[in-house]
């Protein structure tokens, strides 16, 4: 019997069925160790040695996987065929190694872009050795976000409060965000005018044409910059006879796009299906570890994690086949299509994503598939077989016209095109692909009518419009994905990752699919180009990858390059130490001026304090991160609250907050400010007025007279309970809503409750809330999916909570990522998401379930100190206290790490 490693229990499974009884399948769940997110985890002065820590639940599976080797007659590692998934292996059969049940079993690694029964079978019979490059680049890797994130982030804290961690690839994306917004920032529009034409054929076809010279004169988009300029050209027109010049017809020929790369396919699903980078990854995921389709398990798509454009051989070959059979002769061309990345440092080395089978067509799985997952695979499928198709044959006609007023002359033109062979876009029956030909029967300029040489036109309509340029857009999930990979900043595997970093970390938000940094990620973006500013370099970290590309390729040493590395960020950290925080602020008062004195209607200088007339205003930073302030604190108390979109006028202190009406009662003016916690609104003025903070998913924006005056009327009466005869009441707390009777609060769902709940529902909450008292006055939450056993035993379910839906299992909590629908997690999620808890949990100080923490001299799983006495080589800047129980560095998951 022999051993087989794969990373999840659906790969498992999957695989266990195509081998057979001569093997058994086990699964890592992802890493089995990390490194601690504490300091000394990787040791400069100590030629980078690494200490791992392997956690609780990757120690049972160790376990597992170590006792069926130890009766086994040979190990295959059957991991993921990229650098994570060669790491995952060589980590296995380290800690194998060190519990000594390898002994002279033969360990033997493979690799299989796609997990269908061919692909196995074929790769069992084709092993290889562990790629130790490319062990080594993931390990330069893993030291390298390390070092960055560990000693960078200690230095972010202390002079700068409120920022959270700072990455080698997240800081430079974040950078990419924010640079398009100074952009935007600094833009100003200009005025241009468009001036077109409606025509008519000695036939009676209309058309339009559009001004492309004007005496003698080309003329741009934007050569007509004003209105009289504009009417001048009009009248001419208005004026003017009108006749054809010339017609030309060119054949033109469009040829598709290769398949996807994960890049590619991240950008597709964002723009045309509006996932999320993360999103798409979980349901490639799913497609390519198997579905279910008519009782057996089969892998629909290629490994997902690739920036590989090519496919196969004999994929080509079955991709061709499928065209010849479901298109016709025609479509088939008659060489295969071949192609080549554009992409700044990609790699290879691995197929595009394709499907499995093209004879699986979309139509034929949609009884087997979710919706999301329908319309993924749908997607792939398409723009597989389209990369092996025809060229859509397309007539383009230019239609050039002279406009002649009395010897005055303006050109015209006018553009059509028509399909006359769709092509390769007879794949896309019901969508369109981005930068690519039109559909059948659409026309990317409009058709022309019947236009002759020579023939005059008679002038229907002239038409002069105003427009005004517009700033450039801001970046979606998509669009900076493509910047990233244009730049070699990341590898495919980690965009995904890294933008989830940036929302985690509240230094970008999203709206409307556009991401608009956080002043947090302003702030935090200004520091490092201010004092880091080669680590955030666009040219320094694409060099790095490229580096780290030559280490997987055996072309560099990991080493050399860390030491290279080590060197200047070590000086870099040491430099920091004589930073002062007022010179932060002068530099951030600098670099973020239109962000932190946003322009005064008044035209006033807008670093002048409104208030007292003679301080300045400067940012200041406190414990929950940066505000503006006067500089004659605290004789003029005035505050502004710093917000990403320049911070409103809404101070503490002498501000100009907004009315919104008069209290019925007392008469009081009732106002909307915004203060160092946030925005607020307040009954009167002066210490003793009335204030009440915005409940959660209540926007400034939003709040009129009627939900102030509702606000400062809290607490309220409900009734008096019918037991006790004493009131019972509901209000907005620091824990968030409630209702209170006889000293007893239970929580409220939202602000909502509060200001409609009944007696009776109160009473009933109430009620529940004594049946459960450790409840914090809430009831159990009722399951909302059953997920079945946990490895370690136990049930596993999908509840909802208070703060949403998260996974339960045991006394572990997990919350679902934004966006996850509860009915669409797996079993798989829910494991990664539940080991990612209990090792967070571990870090902590909590829960009464975790291991205590390890000293120096305690034993790691696989036998050695988890970790020596440090030397003095760790930079001071980071080695001075204890790190924080959250650090840049992630704590040990269960899943891939990602930088």
């Amino acid at each position: 019997m022999n051993v087989v490693v794969v990373e999840s229990p659906a790969k498992a499974k999957t695989i266990n069925k195509y081998l057979g009884p001569g093997y058994k399948v086990l699964a890592s769940f992802g890493h089995v160790r990390d490194l601690p997110a504490k300091d000394g985890s990787v040791l400069p002065d100590q030629d980078f040695e690494m200490f791992w820590e392997v956690d609780t639940a990757s120690q049972k599976r160790m376990r597992d996987i170590a006792d069926a080797v130890k009766s086994s007659d040979g190990l295959f590692l059957a991991t993921d065929p990229d650098r994570e998934g060669e790491a995952i292996s060589w980590h296995v059969l380290d800690l194998l190694k060190k519990k000594k049940v390898i002994g002279d079993k033969p360990v033997k690694r493979v690799v299989f872009n796609a997990i269908t029964k061919k692909a196995v079978l074929d790769a069992m019979a084709n092993p290889r050795d562990i790629d130790t490059p490319l062990v080594d680049a993931y390990l330069a890797r893993r030291a390298l976000d390390y070092l960055v994130g560990f000693n960078l982030s200690p230095v972010l804290w202390r002079k700068l409060p409120g920022a959270r961690s700072a990455g080698r690839v997240q800081s430079v994306a974040l950078r990419l965000v924010c640079d398009r917004e100074t952009e935007i920032e600094r833009f100003v529009a200009e005025e241009y005018w468009n001036i077109s034409a409606l025509l008519k054929t000695p036939r009676g076809d209309e058309f339009e044409a559009r001004l492309v010279s004007h005496q003698g004169k080309r003329m741009q988009r934007n050569s007509v910059t004003n209105g009289d300029q504009a009417a001048g050209i009009k009248a001419l027109l208005e004026g003017a006879a009108f006749a054809v010049d010339s017609v030309e017809a060119k054949p033109v020929k469009r040829n598709p796009g290769p398949p996807f790369t994960t890049s590619t396919l991240q950008q597709a699903a964002s723009s045309k299906l509006g996932f999320s980078a993360s999103r798409t990854m979980q349901i490639a995921q799913k497609l390519y570890e198997g579905i279910d389709i008519g009782g057996e398990t089969v892998g629909l798509i290629t490994y997902m994690r690739t920036d590989g454009v090519q496919m196969a051989p004999e994929a080509i070959e079955a991709a061709r086949a499928a065209v010849l059979d479901q298109f016709g002769p025609r479509y088939v061309p008659e060489k295969a299509r071949l192609y080549s990345t554009k992409a700044k440092n990609a790699q290879e080395a691995h197929e595009a994503i394709r499907p499995t089978d093209f004879n699986r067509s979309p139509d034929k799985l949609r009884r087997f598939l979710d919706s999301d997952q329908m319309r993924l695979y749908d997607l792939i499928w398409k723009r597989g077989i389209a990369s092996q198709m025809a060229s859509a044959e397309i007539e383009r006609t230019t239609v050039e016209i002279l406009a002649d007023n009395n010897g005055e002359k303006a050109g015209l033109r006018a553009v059509g095109s028509v399909i006359r062979f769709d092509g390769f876009i007879a794949a896309y029956t019901d969508q369109r692909e981005e930068g690519e030909a039109p559909e059948d029967g659409d026309d990317e300029d409009g058709r022309l009518p019947e236009i002759n040489a020579r023939e005059a036109l008679a002038k229907q309509k002239v038409n002069a419009s105003q427009h005004f340029t517009e700033p450039p857009p801001r970046y979606s999930e998509a669009s900076l994905i493509k910047k990233m990979e244009e730049l070699g900043i990341g590898r495919p595997s980690t965009y995904a990752a890294t933008l989830k970093t940036l929302s985690d970390r509240e230094y970008v938000v999203m709206d409307k699919r556009k991401l608009i940094p956080h002043s947090k990620g302003r702030l935090v973006t200004a520091f490092l180009e201010n004092f880091f500013n080669k680590y955030v370099e666009y040219d320094f970290t694409a060099d790095l990858e490229e580096k780290l590309d030559k280490i997987s390729a055996g072309e560099l040493n990991w080493k050399d390059v860390l030491r290279a590395f080590w060197q200047d960020f070590f000086a870099q950290i040491e430099d920091t130490k004589e930073l002062r925080v007022t010179n932060v602020l002068d530099a951030l008062n600098e670099a973020l001026a239109p962000l932190v004195f946003p322009k005064r209607e008044d035209g006033s200088d807008p670093r002048i304090c409104q208030v007292c007339g003679t301080g300045n205003l400067s940012l200041k930073l406190g414990k929950y991160g940066a505000f503006v302030g006067c500089s004659n604190y605290p004789e003029c108390n005035f505050t502004r609250q710093l917000t990403s979109e320049g911070g409103a006028e809404a101070e503490a202190g002498g501000n100009e907050p907004r009315a919104l009406g008069k209290d019925p009662v007392t008469e009081e003016e009732i106002t909307l400010r915004s203060g160092r916690f946030g925005p607020y609104v307040q009954r009167g003025e002066g210490k003793e007025a009335k204030r009440s903070s915005l409940p959660k998913g209540w926007a400034p924006a939003d709040i009129d007279f009627e939900k102030a005056l509702s606000l400062l009327s809290l607490p309220r009466d409900v009734g008096a309970h019918p037991e006790t005869g004493k009131m019972i009441s509901a209000g907005l707390g620091r824990y968030g809503p409630f209702v209170l009777h006889d000293g007893t609060y239970a929580n409220l769902e939202g602000i909502e409750d509060v200001l409609s709940i009944g007696l009776n529902r109160a009473v009933t909450v109430l009620a529940e809330k004594k049946a459960n008292p450790g409840g914090r006055g809430r009831t159990a939450a009722v399951a909302l999916k059953e997920l079945g056993e946990h490895p370690d035993g136990g049930a596993m379910t999908v509840r909802e909570g208070r703060f949403g839906p998260y996974v339960n299992w045991g006394k572990v909590n997990a919350t679902l990522p934004k966006g996850k629908d509860p009915q669409s997690v797996t079993v798989e999620e829910a494991l990664v998401l539940i080991a990612e808890r209990a090792a967070k949990d571990g870090g902590g100080k909590s829960k009464a379930k975790k291991a205590p923490a390890k000293s120096a001299k305690a034993k790691s799983e696989d036998g050695a100190a988890a970790k020596p006495k440090k030397t003095a080589a760790k930079p001071k800047a980071a080695a001075a206290k204890k790190a924080p129980a959250k650090t840049a560095t992630k704590a040990k998951t269960t899943k891939k790490s990602a930088t």
